[in-house]
């Protein structure tokens, strides 16, 4: 498939679980605990929580400022944290040495594996600043573009699996729509740090920014698509995803340049959003690289 041609301004378009406190070294410095409400004003106080050994890894990795971070002393001295914790301490960040119960309150008792950290909250990018870094990794690349996913799981997945795809970003909408949260950011096991994500007011403009810019953009339907396998996915692609319980609004529908459908033999009518999303993203990958290949 060509490249597609810049698209003139107004031209018709087509359809288509309670530890003890760890003993501490003679010498380290001791550091109290503190009080529970402490922490939490710290989340109320407009700051992104991550949890979790993966995602707080890759964090303190990144370049994200790091607020406060709280660790069971076991996981303090884990190799793969120590220096990245004093780093941070460093930079300023304020750690704190509590036990386990300690972070299951401030984590809503979520699977946290012994270490959270608050850092600002998740920064978005423009649109256009996410077409131009997608354009300068590579001549083909694949935005993918959420309509009205709400399920923090489903966001947090589909994130995940774009990045370790390869795929260069993704759009979502302000409104109606899951944003970037604590359960995002675990669910999506670092990816985050990773994977651009442009936030819009206007989906549909959105689209048409990406169309006016070379991007063939392919809705997923759960009937009368083409199907997946027979459609050519070449070139800068858009895939659009729906909603899990609506799918693709009709406004949304109308606006893309193909339908696809993934074939479905079994009872079940549809799947879930991040696993169709995976599906698509895998037929991408494989006919670029079978293309590669010949």
């Amino acid at each position: 498939m060509k490249p597609r041609p810049k698209k003139k301004q107004n031209s018709p378009r087509s359809s288509s679980p309670e530890q003890k406190m760890p003993r501490k070294r003679d010498n380290e410095p001791r550091l109290k605990p503190q009080k529970a409400d402490h922490a939490v004003s710290d989340i109320e106080n407009h700051q992104d929580l991550i949890y979790g050994c993966y995602p707080v890894l890759e964090v303190l990795k990144g370049d994200r400022t790091l607020n406060r971070i709280y660790v069971t002393g076991k996981i303090a001295h884990d190799k793969r944290f120590s220096d990245l914790i004093q780093e941070a301490k460093s930079n300023g960040a304020v750690i704190d040495i509590v036990d386990s119960k300690r972070i299951s309150q401030i984590t809503n008792f979520a699977n946290h594996q012994g270490i959270a950290v608050t850092v600002a909250p998740y920064e978005y990018i423009e649109l256009d600043q996410l077409i131009s870094q997608a354009k300068a990794q590579t001549q083909n690349p694949v935005i993918i573009i959420a309509d009205g996913i709400s399920d923090p799981h489903n966001l947090g997945a589909i994130i995940r699996t774009g990045e370790a795809l390869g795929m260069q970003g993704l759009i979502i909408p302000q409104r109606r729509a899951a944003g970037v949260n604590s359960t995002v950011m675990k669910v999506a096991a670092g990816a985050l740090e990773h994977f651009p994500i442009a936030r819009v007011i206007n989906l549909n403009q959105a689209i048409t920014t990406l169309q006016e810019e070379g991007f063939w953009i392919y809705g997923t339907v759960a009937e009368s698509g083409n199907y997946l396998h027979n459609t050519k996915l070449q070139g800068a692609v858009g895939l659009v995803i729906g909603s899990e319980d609506k799918g693709l609004s009709q406004s949304v529908a109308k606006s893309c340049d193909f339908l696809v459908s993934i074939p479905m033999t079994g009872k079940t009518p549809s799947l879930n959003a991040s696993v169709a999303t995976a599906i698509c993203l895998y037929e991408v990958c494989r006919q670029r690289l079978t293309t590669e290949a010949k």
